[in-house]
């Protein structure tokens, strides 16, 4: 049996949806409201599956009520009610389970109640409701390199199915300011600067709704609430993990580096997938991916430097490439590889390294060879014989 409520400050029109909806068997209509703020009072207390909610209330609009029953009650599906609106119906199309347009005819409707009854046929109401995961099996969600998550920490690594870019980027801040408070204001600035208030807060609810139902989609246990009286937000992580978390909280548990203990050294070196968010380009992110990748590159140059230094050439190989590879400008790293090939007897590796480097700092970055790394390649050509084109 699937829960509804039914919320529409139009007295006949709700009448008139309470008729219709007694036409299915399966749906049950546990309350019904002409205030949308009495709705979301009791959305929690009645626990629907679904709220069919009209959009055109006075004082608080559909959107606005709706972000709200979802912050009371994140388990339950909208569907919208909406006159003749383009805005609003480019709005639900992305957002909603459904909409619907009035007049109801029972047609349309009909298909609704089909979205509806597949979707329950799947996910039955009493699964609707996430339960904690065992300490052992968290589920994580990556921010390292690229958004993703996993529901359990044994299942295959997931992308979210963000319906727009606005929506991944909100929940990627809120993610960056998790367990704290953002205020509304902050997120309507950094999403949509140029839009009046209005239409800025309206765009604000609608992506606010696109993140809880993608989080609810993904099975992830996240809580995003509404707090001060609707003027901010606030992500709880709740049981999920987040991978920069454990990738620093790994990383400063680590004992120094030893031959006994080199392989948990290398599996946070491997961890280490790219840098925080650096597949997208939050400005707002930058300082804290600085900072994570200092950290990393700090640790990978030691690692490196260890298997260098106990004849571990292969693994020192490797963990230099990897390190050119995530952070090319990194200079150091280049000098690594030059001087492991010189070790090596490869001369010709030699060259190519530093003509590699050469054309990143000078061509690429307009600036010189870091003077350490020029003397010590004019050094090396003259041990080898070799004059400096």
């Amino acid at each position: 049996m699937i829960r509804a409520i039914l919320v529409d400050d139009e007295r006949l029109a709700l009448q008139q949806l309470i008729h219709l909806m007694k036409d299915w068997d399966n749906i049950q209509v546990i309350a019904s409201y002409t205030e949308p703020l009495q709705a979301i009072k009791e959305a929690s207390v009645q626990k629907p599956d679904v709220v069919f909610l009209d959009i055109n209330m006075p004082e608080l609009n559909g959107l606005q009520a709706a972000e709200q029953i979802q912050s009371a009650y994140p388990a339950a599906d909208i569907v919208f009610i909406t006159a003749h609106d383009d805005f609003a119906l480019e709005a639900f199309d992305v957002n909603a389970l459904d909409y619907v347009l009035k007049p109801i005819h029972r047609t349309r409707l009909a298909k609704t109640i089909q979205r509806l009854e597949k979707r329950y046929a799947v996910l039955p109401a009493p699964a609707l409701a996430v339960q904690p995961s065992p300490p052992a099996n968290r589920p994580v969600v990556y921010c390292l390199q690229t958004l993703r998550y996993t529901a359990a920490i044994h299942e295959t690594t997931a992308v979210f199915k963000w319906r727009t870019s606005k929506a991944q980027e909100l929940f990627a801040y809120l993610l960056h300011h998790r367990e704290r408070f953002v205020s509304k204001d902050a997120l309507l600035e950094l999403l949509w600067p140029g839009d009046d208030l209005k239409k800025a807060s309206t765009h604000l609810y609608t992506t606010v709704y696109q993140v809880r139902q993608c989080l609810k989609q993904a099975g992830l246990p996240i809580e995003l609430g509404n707090i001060s009286g609707g003027e901010g937000y606030i992500l709880h992580l709740g049981d999920v993990s987040n991978d920069a978390d454990l990738w620093e909280k790994g990383i400063n548990e680590l004992p120094p580096l030893h031959a006994s203990n080199c392989s948990k050294h290398q599996k946070w070196f491997d961890y280490y997938e790219g840098d925080y968010f650096g597949g997208y380009d939050y400005m707002w992110a930058e300082s804290e991916r600085q900072r994570l990748r200092t950290v990393w590159l700090h640790h990978s140059m030691q690692l490196a430097s260890f298997y260098a230094d106990n004849n571990q050439q292969i693994q020192a190989l490797k963990v230099y490439k990897r390190i050119v590879a995530l952070q090319p400008y990194f200079e150091e790293a280049h000098f690594g590889l030059m001087k492991l090939h010189d070790r090596n007897g490869e001369r010709w590796a030699v060259d190519e390294q530093y003509r590699s480097l050469q054309k990143l700092m000078e061509e690429e970055l307009g600036i010189d060879i870091p003077a350490h790394i020029q003397q010590w390649y004019q050094s090396w050509t003259m041990r080898n014989g070799r004059i400096e084109s």
